[in-house]
C-alpha cells in the first residue's frame, strides 16, 4: 500500500499514464492552435488586398440562368451593373425609336454587342445624381429613377429627364453564347 500512496494515479483507481497521456494531447493541441495562429497572418497576406479587388479584376457572368425579361445586378469595381435579357418585342421596340425622340441620341444597335441584341449590359446608376433606377418601370418598361423621375427605355437610353445621358455601357465581351466577361474589351483587361 505504500506504493499506492506515492503514486497519485493509483489512488483514484486510474491506470498508469492516463494523466500523462492527457497532458501530452493537451500540449499537442495547444501547439497546433498556436502554430495555426502564427501561420494565419502569412496565409492571409497572400490574398489580394481591398485596393486590388476594387481596382477591378474582370468579372465573369454566367448568362444561362437569366430568364427572358429578367434583370440581374452584379458589381464590378464597386459599381452596380445591370445585365438584362431582353425579349424580341423589347428589342424591336427599342430599334424602332426615332433618334430625334431621344435626349441622348444613340441607336439600340450601338448599345449591344453584334449578334447579341438580347443582352443589354449597362451601369446601374442614374446619370442625373447616381440614384439606382428600378427595372421594368415607367412608360418605356425600362428603368425609372424613383428620386427625380428620369425614365430609361429597354436599351438604357434616357427618355425623360432630368438625367442628361443614357445609362453608360461598361467594357465587356462575350466569352461564349452564355458567358460574358465584364472588364475586358477585345480580349484585353481594362486598366
Amino acid at each position: 500500500m505504500a506504493n499506492t500512496a506515492a503514486d497519485p494515479d493509483s489512488t483514484h483507481g486510474a491506470p498508469d499514464g492516463t494523466r500523462r497521456d492527457f497532458m501530452f494531447l493537451a500540449t499537442g493541441a495547444g501547439l497546433a492552435v498556436g502554430a495555426g495562429a502564427l501561420a494565419w497572418p502569412f496565409v492571409a497576406s497572400m490574398a489580394p488586398d481591398a485596393e486590388t479587388i476594387a481596382a477591378g479584376a474582370p468579372l465573369e457572368v454566367d448568362l444561362s440562368p437569366i430568364q427572358e425579361g429578367q434583370i440581374v445586378n452584379v458589381f464590378w469595381r464597386g459599381k452596380l451593373i445591370f445585365v438584362r435579357s431582353r425579349s424580341e418585342k423589347e428589342i424591336k421596340e427599342a430599334a424602332a425609336v426615332p433618334l430625334s425622340d431621344l435626349i441622348d441620341p444613340q441607336p439600340d444597335a450601338a448599345r449591344v454587342k453584334d449578334g447579341h441584341a438580347k443582352w443589354l449590359v449597362v451601369y446601374g446608376n442614374c446619370t442625373h445624381l447616381g440614384c439606382v433606377p428600378i427595372g421594368h418601370q415607367g412608360q418605356y418598361e425600362g428603368w425609372s429613377c424613383p428620386c427625380h423621375g428620369s425614365l430609361y427605355d429597354t436599351s438604357g437610353r434616357v427618355r425623360r429627364g432630368p438625367a442628361p445621358a443614357n445609362l453608360p455601357i461598361p467594357p465587356y465581351l462575350f466569352e461564349s453564347e452564355t458567358k460574358i466577361r465584364i472588364g475586358e474589351e477585345g480580349g484585353k483587361a481594362v486598366a
